[in-house]
């Protein structure tokens, strides 16, 4: 009897591990041509520019490599993070006043589902199948760094598009600590993940972000003004940034701000680029007016922004191709020759396949070992050693056979194990709409 069942659940984990492979074997790679988001592969989607019906669409890969699982150790500056413009302006979104909104929009989708992480906060996980099988899944969106514009409204504090430092019913989105608890709950569920605010702050309410940042429960991730570098040396370790839960780095546009609520005044820790239209023109990359000049090395940060004055989804798949890696290597060079740690872009989903998420890879693998793609960096590599990966595709997922001798490894008590040796304990097989999350244990538990 004993040996009947135990055959009836290696069937069934069998059969489900079969499935499981089948459908991610069997996803569209990038490049090629698709019908819809779910027939390509994890961390792309489908699409094409410009709507031309004579192009077919094809899987773009929207999420970016994450560098600290390639190489850890280096100091917050020596990474690239991709990052939204107007984070908060969801094409779509209603005025939680009621108002119709006649705001632009800069974004397609939430900022739960921009830094979402669904089965491995920006890791690669491994699950392991009747102690034989393991493949590695990744699935995130990858936006690590927010932008997002603070105003004084209706007794509160409210995410706005506005002008003159006033915003309307017209132009307001929502209350500021709703983004601000989804940013909560994605550092909560994601403990080695670090996400940066980059405030343009309009608010005049004596500590009022101080207020809704502590009523958002961010309070306890907060990365204090006192360890940042303000003379361009580097910042301490993200490792250490994770190891102390200080995983949330926030900058405001208000200089008073850094003594009154110990919040950092953003152009004294970096360099940025001239926003907008006239921060597009080829061969030609301005400081913005507030800034340090590009090639100011008393600043350790390099923000790079690259999107128009009125937001344009349609245009903005050819904004975010090659013409933001054109712009990035203009930057480059204005900014003394140092690689961005901020993309911020519109519409970050947009592009034909070598867009935002090519950027960041780009400058990653410049950043972290010195190549062109961070995919090809690896631990306790020589700097600039990239012969033996360069130019070859990323490494299919891992198939192999466990040797364990543990219940676990026999199969029958499964696990996510992330790139750590951090254990993860999942659940029953479920669908959600942003992927599927697995828990094998489940299936093995219908015929105890």
């Amino acid at each position: 009897m004993e040996l009947t069942k135990h055959s009836l659940n290696l069937f069934f984990a069998t059969l489900f591990t079969a499935f499981f492979l089948f459908t991610i074997s069997s996803a569209l790679k990038d490049g090629e041509t698709c019908v819809n988001d779910k027939s390509c592969d994890s961390g792309s989607q489908c699409g094409a520019c410009n709507g031309n019906v004579t192009e077919l669409p094809k899987c773009i890969r929207i999420m970016p490599h994450n560098p600290v699982s390639k190489v850890r150790g280096l100091p917050f500056n020596q990474y690239s993070w991709l990052t939204t413009h107007n984070s908060f302006a969801r094409v779509g979104h209603r005025s939680d006043t009621g108002a119709v909104l006649l705001a632009p929009m800069n974004q397609q989708d939430s900022v739960t589902a921009q830094l979402e992480a669904y089965l491995t906060s920006g890791k690669e996980y491994k699950i392991h199948v009747l102690g034989v099988l393991n493949f590695s899944v990744d699935h995130q969106n990858g936006v690590r760094g927010l932008m997002l514009d603070m105003y004084d409204f209706e007794d509160d504090i409210w995410l706005c598009h506005s002008f003159h430092g006033r915003c309307f019913n017209y132009t307001a989105f929502q209350p500021a600590i709703n983004v601000l608890k989804e940013v909560e709950a994605f550092l909560e569920a994601n403990p080695t993940e670090i996400v940066t605010i980059i405030i343009e702050d309009y608010v005049t309410t004596q500590s009022g972000l101080t207020k809704i940042f502590k009523a958002s429960g961010l309070g306890k991730y907060w990365f204090p003004v006192s360890r940042m570098p303000s003379n361009g040396s580097d910042w301490p370790t993200v490792e250490s940034m994770i190891e102390d839960n200080q995983r949330l780095v926030v900058f405001t546009s208000k200089s008073s701000k850094e003594a009154s609520e110990g919040i950092a005044y953003v152009w004294r820790y970096l360099v940025e680029n001239q926003y907008g239209t006239d921060g597009m023109k080829n061969g030609y990359c301005p400081n913005r007016a507030e800034s340090a000049a590009m090639n100011s090395t008393s600043r350790s940060l390099v923000l790079f922004n690259h999107f128009p004055d009125t937001p344009d989804l349609t245009e903005s798949c050819n904004h975010n191709s090659a013409p933001l890696v054109t712009m990035m290597n203009t930057c480059h060079d204005a900014a003394g020759k140092r690689w961005p740690n901020f993309i911020s872009v519109d519409f970050y989903k947009r592009s034909d396949g070598e867009g935002p998420r090519a950027a960041v890879d780009f400058a990653n693998g410049q950043l972290v070992c010195g190549c062109n793609n961070v995919d090809s960096c690896r631990a306790k590599m020589r700097f600039g050693d990239c012969n033996a990966t360069e130019g070859s595709p990323a490494p299919a997922p891992a198939i192999g056979a466990s040797t364990s001798t543990t219940a676990a490894g026999r199969g029958f008590k499964k696990r996510f194990a992330d790139s750590d040796g951090q254990q993860l304990q999942l659940g029953w097989l479920k669908w959600t709409g942003n992927g599927i999350i697995v828990e094998v244990i489940g299936v093995l538990l219908l015929v105890n």
